[in-house]
């Protein structure tokens, strides 16, 4: 790595977390293109981030893909530059609230003094519903969405295990798991869900190359393993994938539903 040699500000610039959204570049927020093209510095997660994001920075930016390096490295970029007074974006792909490890970097920039705030960005798991023209939560089918993983080289706690969660038969959507599909389907019928319970895999959500698959949890492993597809990719199931429009239609809308908006006639 270039060795930086920056002069310090008296007062650290701050650093910007944005959620760049799920790779499509139109779908990173406006709040959230404004600080990149404003930005000096801009640290991204090149093996995850759609480089046409990168469209929105100033030439003058540098640009550091943060995919080769260690947590250190990265948080050493970040700081070094807020210091000199230059404005920093670190770009992570969906939104900074799921999987983003942004945590452990505000830790080591509040411990030197680096003021951040944090920008939302759209999750895969929003591109994805939108991708299959679904709702994750519908009336009397379900109300719930769960976010959760398999265990990999990161665990999971044990009463997050996913054959517990399958218990609550919500909508589940499961991420960082796509080289396991077929283990997520068995741990999921095997928790509570019906083997005929709707299920999809989306490949790159938003992204030109999106690939997705849909089918129910007996064969949906199946199907995504003659598509080659083996990381990259969100695993979604539940009743509410096979709801149809007509069926079981909100309140909210109902001509005899009435609220502080809309009274009675």
């Amino acid at each position: 790595m270039v060795k930086r040699s920056y002069k310090k500000s008296s007062k650290p610039a701050t650093v910007h977390f944005v959620g760049a959204g799920p790779g499509d570049p139109e779908l990173v927020t406006v709040k959230g293109a404004k600080l990149l093209k404003k930005a000096g510095v801009v640290v991204y997660t090149g093996s995850l981030v759609n480089k046409g994001l990168l469209k929105h920075c100033s030439k003058k930016a540098s640009l550091y893909d943060s995919a080769p390096m260690h947590l250190g490295e990265l948080t050493d970029i970040m700081i070094d530059a807020a210091r000199e007074g230059k404005s920093v974006v670190r770009l992570h792909t969906g939104d900074t609230s799921l999987y983003s490890a942004f945590g452990e970097q505000a830790e080591i920039l509040e411990r030197n003094g680096i003021p951040y705030d944090i920008t939302p960005g759209v999750s895969s798991a929003f591109a994805a519903a939108a991708s299959l023209k679904k709702e994750f939560t519908v009336p009397e089918a379900t109300q719930t969405v769960i976010f959760t993983r398999l265990a990999g080289r990161t665990p999971v706690p044990v009463d997050e295990d996913l054959e517990a969660l399958a218990s609550h038969k919500a909508t589940i959507c499961v991420f960082l798991s796509a080289r396991a599909v077929e283990e997520v389907a068995r741990l999921l019928i095997k928790g509570g869900y019906p083997p005929s319970t709707p299920a999809a895999v989306v490949y790159k959500a938003s992204w030109e190359d999106e690939i997705k698959i849909t089918g129910t949890l007996k064969d949906i492993a199946g199907k995504a393993k003659k598509a080659g597809i083996k990381r990259h990719a969100l695993i979604l199931a539940g009743r509410a994938l096979g709801v149809k429009e007509t069926q079981a239609a909100s309140k909210l809308y109902d001509r005899e539903f009435f609220h502080g908006y809309r009274t009675k006639r």
